[in-house]
């Protein structure tokens, strides 16, 4: 005689239970299954809008005219892998692109070890570079001017991106407030969350301080107002190889080239 364990009997009950339930459901009207679609939906709500809980996936559901319980809802919506809730730093950046603008300092050495500082500002939406400029000694003060004189009153932007350093100081603030800019410093340590600034100061130094001794502060910022002018019709891959000011395709007409920056770099048009 085969003596089966109390343990085996228990799960066998649990599968019985579960398969008459599963029966249940199917042939007395019990909880419909939703389709893989709907499913769908409630994730990629749930993707979309990190705000948003079940409640309110619910409630659009129901206005889309879906019959499903708040539990389902609930059920089928993405795990959140324990980063904080909220909007990300990425999605804020893609959703107001066009409305923001970015700003950093970096350093370059002359060829008599004195430094020299060169502030950038650079449009995300078109990866415009609107101001460069070079000072031996950046304050605050001439942060704020040279802010005032990259945006016209019109054409600011809604968001300025920079880090946290102390030369930022309170005639930024003042300055940012008074042309209706909200300031927007990254976390400490973060720079990658200013990848555009970052990127551009990046291909500066690649395309440009890299092959050239600075010997001084007019030089300097000579050859950086050239490779700006260059920069406007440069090719981008992430515009889809266009320029951050758009070229219109040239079809007729014979191909001459103007050098750049001595040779370094080339500007091809038709005429």
């Amino acid at each position: 005689m085969t003596i089966i364990p109390p343990e085996t009997l228990v799960r066998w009950h649990r599968a019985g239970f579960r398969r008459y339930w599963r029966w249940k459901s199917r042939n007395l009207g019990g909880r419909p299954r939703i389709d893989a679609g709907l499913r769908a939906l409630i994730r990629r709500m749930s993707i979309e809008n990190m705000l948003w809980g079940a409640p309110r996936i619910h409630g659009e559901l129901l206005k889309l005219g879906f019959a499903v319980a708040q539990p389902t809802v609930a059920k089928y919506m993405a795990k959140i892998d324990g980063s904080p809730s909220g909007q990300s730093w990425g999605t804020f950046l893609r959703n107001h692109m066009p409305h923001i603008a970015a700003m950093d300092l970096f350093v370059v050495p002359t060829i008599g070890f004195n430094l020299l500082y060169v502030l950038v500002i650079v449009r995300l939406a078109r990866r415009k570079l609107v101001w460069i400029n070079v000072t031996a000694h950046p304050t605050a003060e001439w942060i704020a001017r040279q802010i005032t004189e990259a945006f016209p009153w019109k054409e600011a932007p809604r968001y300025l991106i920079r880090d946290r350093d102390a030369i930022y100081g309170a005639a930024v603030a003042r300055r940012l407030r008074a042309m209706g800019i909200r300031d927007k410093p990254i976390a400490p340590g973060s720079p990658w969350q200013n990848p555009y600034v970052e990127r551009l100061i990046g291909t500066i130094r690649r395309e440009c301080l890299d092959h050239m001794i600075v010997f001084g502060q007019a030089h300097l910022r000579r050859n950086l107002g050239k490779f700006a002018a260059y920069y406007k019709s440069r090719i981008h891959r992430s515009l889809d190889k266009d320029a951050p000011f758009h070229r219109a395709i040239e079809r007729v007409g014979a191909i001459t080239s103007q050098p750049v920056l001595g040779g370094l770099h080339h500007q091809y048009c038709r005429i």
